[in-house]
């Protein structure tokens, strides 16, 4: 090593130096290179006769474009100066093929004496470093992009499965897509045998409200062999991106011409639509697009968007068959609740509200009707079970019950009795709850009332002042367990006199029972509440009773009786006969959710009273 003289105790720091495993430059105070390691003559390819004796910095010191850089600029020789060390790993070296190399590099004073004799320079080939850390901090923006993507595609999921009213659904949809992954979004639907035409559904910008909800309506069915971007997306289920090029290049067609209203009400430089599909159906497209200098969508933003509308399809499906579900089951059940009878000195009312979820209607009903020998028989029952199956099981068992309470002229634990051999040993149905009573008396009163109740919640007397009781008697065991009757068991004969002018409610366990409310507050709830309705009419005792309530999830059957004052319609009874209507048991406005049931078209004479 030239321009060192070495002393002879120092041979094992020159055996250090020469096989030192970086670069090592070591200059004089002028910066000019007296001795370098081989190590720091093979990583920058120069021979050791074209370094040694040449200036560290005009050799090899260069920008990152290879361009000289001044010599006051370098850091390496302020150490000259300040006698300080330093280090750094933002410089370029220019090594002998003419390339750069980046270099990770620390420079240390030589000193003698107190004073300094030259720098001792030790540095690193950084490109594998750097490299490496440009590579780790790509795969971490990726990962991060990949996790932000994830995680929009887990928070679409959930919000997919969050409701099944599918406006509102996709109205929650666009607006998580805004401003996340677009500037607007628009959502459009195909007809789905509810509607006849092409609808836009949903739209949603971060510009104007106002704008965006005059973009909602019908639009124009696409043909089969139209090439407009929509119609590829809803015939093809393909994505397609659009840039401003793509959108000049639309046909000049009636949905074309619609789509791209969006686009001069709302902007946007680059779209993508995307189908709306399950591999049976494609439901409609999604449109998203951005607007001034957010960046063109990407294809791995392209494929995101696909799967949020593969994932849209499926939830449309679902929420399409639980409507068509809930409609056939609801429609059922109300087909098998039949019309309530006329009988001029009665008033009788009822309603069924049918469960929140398709899953959940089925086996509630309620019945009147009268017997061969003139009574009139009240009936509120619940089949086990809550299912299409639950609802034909109902109507199975409502049937039987007629049959037997008109064939059979006794007592009704003599037909609950019967009821229940029937149900055991013909019919699958399962287990059920019911009431069965008997009205008598005649027209001017007193009425008795003659039950039985088979694991059912008891009967409410609601007397005219407001007092209210449960009756508790004629309680037994539910049907379907004929089995239980060689224990003992039995259903026992109930029997009570009804004050003129009350009201006798029959229900079923969703107007006092549910997830949140026990049974024993629900009970309580109920007679407070009839208490407080009783002089009302009772259409309006009903819809009150229900609407302080709310049942919410499960479907409930009511029946309610309102006996007439004291000698009303007896023999003496001047006032003129109640009007007569002939009513329909197909009557459309009959059974809507929470709407009157069919009920006895006289007047209310009890209000008259």
């Amino acid at each position: 090593m030239s321009g060192v003289n070495w002393p002879p105790e120092t041979d094992l720091l020159r055996a250090v130096f020469d096989s030192l495993g970086a670069g090592m430059f070591v200059t004089d105070t002028t910066g000019r290179i007296t001795a370098c390691n081989p190590y720091a003559l093979q990583i920058l390819g120069w021979s050791k006769e074209r370094v040694v004796g040449f200036d560290l910095h005009d050799l090899l010191h260069r920008d990152s474009e290879g361009g000289e850089v001044p010599r006051e600029e370098c850091r390496a020789l302020t150490v000259l100066a300040s006698g300080r060390s330093t280090e750094g790993s933002s410089e370029f070296y220019l090594r002998g093929d003419g390339t750069l190399m980046p270099v990770i590099w620390a420079a240390t004073p030589l000193q003698h004496e107190g004073d300094v004799d030259g720098v001792v320079l030790v540095f690193h080939n950084f490109k594998k470093h750097r490299d490496s850390a440009e590579q780790t901090a790509a795969h971490l923006a990726a990962l991060e992009e990949l996790t932000a993507r994830l995680s929009m595609v887990a928070e679409v999921s959930g919000l997919l499965i969050s409701t099944l009213d599918i406006p509102e659904m996709l109205d929650r949809l666009i607006r998580l897509l805004v401003p996340d992954m677009s500037d607007w979004a628009v959502i459009a639907l195909l007809p789905d045998g509810r509607t006849e035409e092409m609808r836009r559904i949903a739209v949603h910008t971060r510009g104007d409200p106002g704008a965006a909800e005059s973009l909602k309506g019908p639009l124009p069915q696409p043909p089969h062999n139209s090439r407009t971007a929509l119609a590829h997306a809803l015939y093809r289920a393909q994505p397609t991106l659009l840039d401003e090029r793509a959108l000049g290049q639309e046909p000049d067609e009636p949905l074309a011409r619609a789509h791209q209203q969006l686009f001069d009400r709302l902007g946007g430089h680059s779209a993508v639509v995307v189908p709306l599909y399950t591999r049976r159906q494609v439901f409609g497209a999604l449109t998203v697009a951005r607007t001034g200098r957010q960046p063109a969508y990407t294809d791995a933003e392209v494929l995101v968007l696909s799967d949020i509308g593969r994932r849209t399809g499926l939830a449309l499906e679902s929420a399409r068959l639980f409507e068509q579900q809930r409609h056939v089951a609801e429609t059922m059940q109300r087909q098998l609740l039949t019309p309530l009878p006329q009988v001029d000195h009665l008033r009788l009312a009822a309603r069924y509200q049918p469960a929140q979820q398709a899953a959940e209607i089925g086996g509630d009903w309620y019945d009147a009707f009268v017997l061969a020998d003139g009574v009139m028989a009240l009936v509120i029952g619940d089949v086990v079970g809550h299912d299409l199956q639950a609802a034909a099981h109902m109507a199975e068992v409502r049937n039987m019950l007629r049959a037997l309470a008109w064939d059979r002229q006794g007592p009704p634990s003599l037909i609950m009795r019967r009821l229940d051999e029937a149900m055991t040993n013909t019919s699958d149905a399962p287990m059920a709850t019911a009431v069965l009573a008997r009205l008598e008396g005649p027209e001017g009163g007193p009425w008795d009332l003659h039950w039985v109740n088979a694991g059912h919640p008891p009967p409410l007397l609601v007397t005219a002042d407001g007092h209210t009781r449960y009756l508790e008697g004629g309680h037994g065991p539910l049907l379907g367990m004929s089995a239980t009757l060689h224990m003992g068991l039995d259903w026992p004969d109930a029997c009570e006199e009804l004050p003129a002018r009350s009201t006798l409610l029959l229900y079923t366990d969703g107007l006092i029972e549910s997830r949140d409310r026990p049974i024993d507050t629900g009970m309580a709830d109920l007679r407070r509440h009839a208490a407080a309705l009783a002089h009302h009419g009772l259409e309006d005792f009903l819809d009150e009773l229900l609407a302080r309530i709310d049942p919410g999830g499960d479907d409930v059957a009511l029946l309610a009786l309102r006996l007439p004052p004291a000698g009303a319609g007896a023999a003496g009874d001047t006032r003129p006969p109640p009007p007569q209507h002939a009513h329909s048991p197909a009557a459309p406005e009959r059974g809507a959710p929470g709407s009157r049931a069919e009920d006895t078209p006289v007047r209310d004479t009890s209000e008259e009273a």
